[in-house]
């Protein structure tokens, strides 16, 4: 043992610092003044901090999807079910129900092109579910609500006999899978009812009211039977109960509207489109048909100027809606101010250009961008303005004009397409008289074949 008197000391002995440990602790600390003075400028993200976007599962869009349907935004609840089937493409639910969403919002659609295209993308939605899931019964029911809203011959011609017993096959299917299915039940109804099969309709309905008098759809439905059987009050009644369920669809106060309008309760029928007006407004919807059917309704009372006020403002939501052209036109016509139904009708028909749709609208040039109008071809919901564009052309006919020229075309055409209906004919037989009486150029073209009446 030594004892040399020292103190012991335990701890290992500390070597003299390297020259390249040193390089190392330098090279550390510039390191990290330059990873902090990155952050700082955010050059470089913190690891600690959120990503700058969270990611959204598809459960947030479906209720982002389920509230914008309550408030009525329907293309905002399309887009969010839009979403959550990108999340999850091979849900059938998510695409039935996007399926039904974007029927709904077909509702609030002024023309057939657009009423079409959002059909075929819903046709296109529920195509995919029921191939996902063959046998669920609720894809197939609402397979059979879009088939039915889609069997219109205005937007498919004569395709929709074909595509409303497609419907019904799809309804008979979802009743075999699950007979208690509501909905299925009601959508059924639907269809007869579009079938003229009136009494299986109230059966089906009834029966869907009984397993669940809660769903909007039933209540609906048993309102468009009531209202189809010429029963206004009752439908007021059920599209009321739908309004209560879901009391921010504009639609079913469009309709309420329509049946009190149909009991000639016009001040009452006007307080429902106002509604959906009001709706519209908060949610910053520029919708223009609750002012289209204000309009309409004003116009059977009689009141011309408030009419015509209200369809002009359908145009400054829509201006480029032939449509909305044509109702105007029809109010103008109905209030004998046939110069102005002229050009709006024109807009409607055949199309028309900038300036002349400025002209209707009344608009400033310089302060609101004119627009060239795309006609509406002829169809079951548009040849009321054909018949009514000819007939006034041959009404304003004058000598050395071209007024008669056009109107036996239109006319002509109308002839062409509503040859079996005989309150239309006999509008185009009137009016093709006045025309051939002033020996217009197209009246001689025509010839001994001509079918005008002499």
């Amino acid at each position: 043992m030594n004892l040399s008197g020292k103190k012991l000391n335990f701890r290992q002995q500390k070597s003299t610092t390297s020259a390249y440990r040193a390089l190392i602790l330098l090279t550390l600390i510039l390191g990290a003044v330059f990873l902090l003075r990155s952050i700082q400028q955010d050059q470089i993200r913190s690891p600690f901090l959120p990503t700058p976007t969270p990611t959204r599962i598809s459960a947030s869009y479906t209720l982002e999807g389920e509230t914008q349907f309550l408030a009525g935004n329907l293309n905002e609840a399309i887009k969010a079910y839009q979403q959550a089937v990108l999340l999850e493409p091979e849900n059938p639910e998510l695409l039935s129900e996007l399926a039904r969403i974007q029927i709904y919002s077909s509702a609030q659609l002024t023309t057939d092109a657009e009423k079409r295209q959002r059909m075929e993308e819903a046709l296109q939605s529920i195509d995919r579910a029921v191939k996902l899931s063959p046998d669920d019964s609720m894809a197939h029911a609402i397979r059979a609500f879009t088939l039915d809203w889609y069997a219109n011959p205005s937007l498919i011609g004569d395709d929709w006999q074909k595509r409303l017993n497609e419907a019904e096959q799809e309804a008979v299917r979802a009743l075999q899978l699950d007979n208690k299915n509501a909905l299925a039940l009601a959508y059924y109804a639907e269809i007869l009812i579009d079938q003229q099969k009136f009494l299986q309709a109230g059966q089906y309905i009834n029966q869907a009211l009984e397993i669940d008098p809660n769903l909007m759809d039933v209540h609906r439905v048993n309102a468009y039977v009531q209202e189809t059987l010429g029963n206004y009050g009752e439908a007021i009644n059920e599209y009321k109960k739908a309004a209560q369920i879901n009391p921010n669809l504009t639609f079913l106060y469009i309709s309420i509207g329509v049946n009190y309008r149909q009991l000639k309760q016009y001040q009452i029928a006007l307080d429902y489109f106002s509604k959906a007006v009001n709706i519209n407004e908060q949610l910053r919807i520029r919708d223009p048909i609750p002012y289209m059917a204000i309009g309409k309704t004003y116009s059977q009372m009689g009141e011309f100027f408030a009419a015509a006020l209200n369809v002009r403002k359908a145009l400054t939501y829509n201006p480029t809606n032939p449509e909305v052209y044509g109702s105007l036109g029809m109010v103008y016509f109905k209030s004998r101010n046939y110069e102005g139904a002229i050009p709006a009708l024109q807009c409607a028909v055949r199309g028309c250009d900038a300036k002349t749709s400025c002209d209707v609208r009344r608009c400033d040039p310089e302060s609101d961008p004119t627009v060239e109008i795309q006609g509406m071809p002829l169809t079951s919901n548009t040849v009321v303005y054909y018949y009514t564009y000819g007939s006034v052309l041959a009404g304003m006919h004058r000598p050395n004009d071209t007024y008669c020229d056009e109107a036996l075309k239109v006319l002509g055409e109308v002839r062409k397409g509503f040859a079996g209906d005989t309150t239309i004919m006999s509008i185009v037989d009137a009016s093709e008289k006045i025309c051939y009486s002033f020996g217009s150029k197209e009246a001689v073209n025509q010839g001994s074949g001509s079918q005008l009446v002499r």
